[in-house]
């Protein structure tokens, strides 16, 4: 008797209950009524159909909650719809992006294609490849991580573990500040100093702006990981008498260390695919360079650029850009997988 009337006090406090399956069923009806809609009035663009169909639902999942499971779980299901949707829609252009940059871009993608460069082909003409771009960017990448990653690094360390007074805020400010320059800034700021020393156009001015594009980055990431490190272990290995820069160097650091490592590598995502800097620096150089201290380089996003603004409605220019621009998605993905599994291998155990 007791069982049978707590069974019966659980199901009055749990109310009615949607299945599993009704939002499935919901979205299915909101399309089918999008499409109805969109057939009736006369909307060729699926876009519009998506809009109708994503109103319906989220309208749709309140309405038919709020009757069956009452209004709070009503309000509860409509904050989950709008999340979905949300996410449907920043997702959607994604996949497009990459679906028609890998079905433009596997035309000339090959073998050849990468481990060639321009040299006397001309943009309208069929052939060349990217190898001077590939050696171009790694080098001014490169070189930009050499330079910024390290700044980068050190200047969080003060800030987490030794800024105090005017001096730290001053310097969070100015991150703060160069987090959101245009990356133009940088290239100008570059270029006038090459303008005062008279400098002709080389890779390594383009390592320098894309460096400072880099640092705040860095030094963000690094001092939101170095925080996480529990103070407790600092504590520790001062009341053991190590200093504290030893402490920093074989306790703060190694526990973050793959937080680190994955900001730096997001960094070099961030500025792999970045233009007005090289445009202005590099220039550009349709032969081989392997000297960025001399002479004009190649870079993968000078030379997308290049092939579509100089193409003059040639197909091959077209599909060598739609190529290179796969290489440099595909490059950056790799950065990103690589973050995640360093960052997951270098992560602190959990275990007992």
């Amino acid at each position: 008797m007791s069982t049978a009337l707590a069974e019966n006090r659980a199901s009055t406090l749990q109310g009615s209950r949607l299945p599993k399956w009704s939002p499935y069923a919901i979205a299915a009806g909101s399309v089918a009524v999008a499409v109805g809609v969109g057939l009736a009035a006369g909307l060729d663009s699926r876009i519009q159909w998506g809009l109708i169909a994503a109103i319906v639902f989220i309208i749709g999942s309140y309405v038919i909650a709020a009757r069956v499971e009452g209004v709070r779980q009503a309000k509860d299901r409509l904050a989950t719809s709008l999340v979905w949707v949300a996410f449907l829609l920043a997702v959607i252009p994604l996949v497009s992006l990459v679906w028609v940059t890998v079905a433009r871009g596997v035309k000339v993608l090959d073998v050849y294609f990468l481990t060639h460069s321009m040299g006397v082909v001309a943009d309208t003409e069929p052939g060349g490849g990217i190898y001077a771009a590939i050696l171009g960017s790694l080098e001014q990448v490169g070189l930009a991580t050499l330079i910024g990653a390290p700044i980068g690094v050190l200047t969080a360390i003060y800030l987490v573990e030794y800024g105090r007074g005017n001096l730290s805020r001053a310097i969070t400010f100015f991150v703060d500040v160069m987090t959101g320059i245009p990356s133009i800034v940088a290239g100008l700021f570059i270029l006038s100093l090459m303008l005062m020393f008279d400098l002709e156009p080389f890779g390594f001015a383009g390592s320098l702006a894309l460096a400072i594009l880099m640092m705040p980055v860095v030094v963000r990431s690094t001092e939101e990981m170095l925080k996480l490190v529990p103070n407790e272990l600092r504590e520790a290995s001062l009341a053991l008498g190590v200093p504290k820069w030893r402490t920093i160097l074989k306790v703060v650091l190694p526990t973050s260390i793959g937080g680190i490592t994955t900001g730096i590598m997001l960094a070099i995502a961030r500025i792999a695919g970045e233009t007005a800097p090289v445009l202005l620096l590099v220039w550009g150089n349709p032969f081989i360079n392997s000297n960025p201290f001399e002479g004009a380089q190649a870079s993968l996003p000078l030379y997308i650029y290049q092939q579509y603004a100089n193409s003059a409605g040639s197909g091959a220019a077209y599909d060598r850009a739609w190529a290179a621009s796969l290489t440099l998605i595909a490059f950056v993905m790799i950065l990103n997988l690589g973050a995640r599994g360093i960052a997951r291998w270098k992560a602190p155990k959990t275990g007992r």
